[in-house]
């Protein structure tokens, strides 16, 4: 039981670290990657951009090691379930690695249209489009692959009862409408971005619940 509860916590530092990262992650990228003169502004981001990619990589990292770690207790609830979670955690962090490679290939283009000098502007200006258009793709793929050990998570959680259900239910809901905004964006109808606040609020509010609380002990101990 105090083992749980020691896990629940490391746990719950975890996910605040991904989350303080995701935080960080955007704030370095909003600047560049999503500025109108993306061509100018990556390369002039370019440590940003790299600091930006080591996070994601050690936020997928981080992610695999909280499905680890839930593992051996899942499996006491449901053991399917269980190694689901780890899956899908594994191909989250594939899906951000892929992510981070078309973001490296816009900066490496970027230095090359600086360095140049606007002497071959239109050409890769032309390659700078159909980069950026990949990579939204791969942005686009990420996060909706991100969607699935989320979801796993929490429904875990929901058939363990090991956190009050009622923080499971909120986290199922929060990635549905998550799953939902990403589906209708990759078609260019996004309904809303205001769809994504619960995932962030949620994320937010299991690391903490687990730091006070940690694991019900009732279910821990079955």
């Amino acid at each position: 039981m105090n083992s749980n509860k020691k896990t629940a916590r490391i746990v719950g530092i975890l996910f605040l670290l991904i989350f303080a990262i995701g935080v960080t992650m955007y704030q370095f990228l909003q600047s560049s990657l999503f500025a109108d003169d993306f061509l100018t502004a990556t390369a002039a981001n370019g440590n940003q951009i790299i600091i930006s990619t080591l996070f994601g990589i050690i936020s997928g990292v981080l992610s695999i090691t909280i499905a680890i770690l839930l593992l051996p207790i899942f499996k006491r609830h449901n053991y399917n379930l269980a190694f689901i979670y780890v899956a899908f955690s594994i191909l989250g962090f594939v899906a951000i690695f892929v992510d981070n490679i078309s973001v490296l290939s816009l900066l490496d283009l970027s230095n090359v249209y600086v360095e140049s000098g606007n002497s071959t502007s239109d050409s890769l200006h032309l390659m700078g489009t159909l980069l950026y258009e990949r990579h939204s793709w791969t942005h686009y793929f990420s996060l909706l692959i991100s969607c699935f050990p989320v979801f796993f998570l929490y429904y875990a959680l929901y058939v363990s009862k090991l956190i009050p259900r009622v923080i499971s239910i909120f986290g199922i809901v929060a990635v549905l409408l998550m799953f939902t905004e990403i589906v209708f964006s990759i078609f260019g109808n996004g309904i809303s971005m205001n769809m994504m606040m619960p995932m962030g609020l949620v994320q937010l509010l299991l690391p903490i619940w687990l730091l006070i609380k940690g694991f019900n002990s009732q279910e821990e101990a079955k």
